[in-house]
């Protein structure tokens, strides 16, 4: 009798370690094996539970303790890509159907329905607003309908679904909306200046979720004079929304302020903008990163900063006929090629002899080789077989200062250099490097 109740209670404590659940299907069902629930918290994804997907389904059980909120379901790497966010509020069992081909429908859950459904209706809406401004229309009844129309979208979904998490978002999405036509230019002033109006900023929902992140970044890159014919004045720009983003949210917890910051930094450097890179790390991203703990942040965009398409490359020093020589003060060439290998690495052994010998044709190259090498017997050995390269040596391979300032994770690496010494390239291939250098 007491091992029955102790049974019993043990199920009654399972039963209570569950509460709500996500369930769907995806499709095509062969695609789909596995799938991750992580919370988003103001500091990145929380892992809480995970689940096959058998034959296209699947059904997550969510423990008594996870918190109403956002929740990403990861089911393919790389997870920042393969990713459906859901809100789960704890009052209702989500239910999905996904396929590759149509996308997201939610077959069961109110929140989640308004939520795509008012974000679905409220961005149709905006651009037929930003159709009136670039078509030059200046109908002011067109311009007027537009206008009540939005706002009709926007009184109705917040009045309707006020107390649910779907609402706030709803609100911190309101837009200014002028009670009357304006010109493009007075349009965007206008957005600008009360961009923030119904941002809360505090709200850690908000925070954790895509939404409060892609609003601070679109502030900082798409808030801009409508006449700017540069860019340099383009950067110079972003930079300024940079400051007031970093204003705007300097109350929040670091961990939201180093998210955001670094998505900003990671979109400048995706459209090399080199000016913010370097603006956004060295007066914000650095000392929040630092207090936030994230050493390898700053660790991985310094080596990007020194690694970047147009920086001057660091030194590199190697010894030849009992004379040092160094990548600075060699002979001037109209390129100069890089390349990290080493003589235990067999890829390398099968490519590096027969770029040696196509590069023959290429008289106003230079190359470096850098052997990443325990020892120097078989580097000897192997460089010997190539004799129209420079040989430098890098003992203690991975570890070796060249590893680390170049940033090797593998072998061979390439970098192509102008005749200043600049990167102007980073071929992942021997074909890529000939590519380049043919063309």
């Amino acid at each position: 009798m007491k091992v029955f109740f102790i049974y019993l209670i043990f199920l009654v404590s399972l039963g209570i370690q569950a509460q709500g659940s996500i369930s769907g299907n995806f499709s095509p069902a062969k695609d789909f094996k596995w799938l991750i629930a992580y919370e988003l918290t103001p500091g990145g994804e929380h892992y809480v539970i995970d689940t096959a997907v058998k034959e296209g389904s699947f059904s997550l059980q969510m423990p008594v303790n996870a918190q109403a909120g956002m929740y990403r379901l990861v089911y393919a790497v790389p997870q920042n890509e393969f990713y459906i966010d859901i809100i789960f509020d704890k009052k209702e069992n989500v239910s999905f159907n996904f396929s590759l081909e149509n996308g997201l429908n939610i077959t069961n859950s109110i929140e989640n329905k308004w939520y795509n459904e008012y974000f679905s209706k409220i961005t149709i809406a905006q651009n037929k607003l930003m159709e009136f401004y670039e078509n030059g229309n200046n109908s002011k009844n067109e311009y007027l309908n537009i206008i009540n129309e939005l706002k009709s979208i926007q009184t109705s979904y917040e009045e309707n679904y006020a107390n649910t998490i779907a609402n706030r978002f709803i609100k911190a999405n309101k837009l200014y909306l002028p009670e009357a036509y304006v010109d493009l230019e007075t349009f965007l002033k206008y957005r600008k200046q009360h961009y923030f109006d119904n941002l809360n900023c505090n709200d850690l929902i908000l925070q954790g979720s895509n939404f409060l992140t892609d609003k601070m970044v679109n502030y900082a890159f798409s808030a801009l004079p409508e006449a700017i014919t540069n860019k340099v004045d383009l950067e110079t720009e972003v930079n300024k929304n940079i400051k007031t983003v970093s204003e705007v949210i300097k109350d929040t917890p670091i961990s939201f302020q180093t998210k955001v910051i670094h998505q900003i930094w990671k979109i400048a450097e995706a459209n090399t903008m080199g000016l913010v890179q370097d603006y956004t790390f060295t007066n914000h991203l650095k000392k929040l990163a630092i207090a936030n703990g994230n050493q390898k942040i700053v660790d991985d965009i310094e080596s990007s900063s020194r690694l970047r398409i147009g920086a001057k490359s660091p030194e590199i020093t190697w010894v030849s006929n009992g004379k040092i020589h160094e990548l600075s003060t060699i002979e001037k060439a109209e390129n100069y090629l890089l390349i990290f290998w080493s003589s235990t690495c067999s890829h390398c052994l099968k490519e590096v002899p027969a770029l040696h010998k196509e590069l023959k044709k290429f008289n106003t190259l230079k190359v470096i080789a850098v052997g990443l090498e325990d020892d120097e017997i078989n580097w000897k050995k192997v460089t010997e077989t190539l004799p129209d390269f420079n040989h430098a040596i890098a003992l203690g391979r991975w570890d070796s200062e060249y590893a680390k300032t170049f940033n090797i994770q593998s072998t061979p690496t390439y970098f192509i250099l102008d005749s200043e010494k600049r990167f102007i390239a980073k071929p992942e291939t021997d074909k890529e490097v000939l590519e380049f250098l043919e063309n």
